[in-house]
């Protein structure tokens, strides 16, 4: 497998969970688009603006985020996201998924041939 690859893969591995990363930050926090794409960043889940706007509003559209407008200390206001009841509900289905997801990898990683 060559290095592109390995890159598209983990590039898809991360677009796959995006929506779920973007919950989970929301779920301590109220943010703004920068906030998120500086933490997301900073989890080296590379992502820029044009990719997090879209998710944004798709989850807005699907009821599971909202937002308000805050004056900015510094430039125009900022649009601030929260999770909505049904985004927390969602979020709480994701982990439930997510931990099914890592269970089922950790075991046929660590699964061996004596194991049937």
């Amino acid at each position: 497998m060559t290095d592109s690859n390995v890159d598209n893969i983990k590039a898809q591995m991360r677009k796959g969970v995006l929506e779920y990363c973007i919950l989970s930050i929301l779920r301590r926090n109220d943010a703004y688009a920068s906030s998120l794409i500086a933490e997301l960043k900073e989890a080296r889940m590379i992502v820029v603006e044009g990719t997090l706007y879209p998710l944004l509003a798709r989850e807005k559209n699907q009821g599971l985020l909202k937002y308000r407008w805050e004056e900015s200390p510094q430039g125009p206001p900022r649009k601030y996201y929260s999770l909505t009841d049904k985004g927390k509900e969602a979020l709480s289905e994701m982990d439930t998924a997510w931990n099914e997801i890592v269970s089922s990898i950790e075991y046929l990683k660590n699964k061996t041939n004596d194991q049937k």
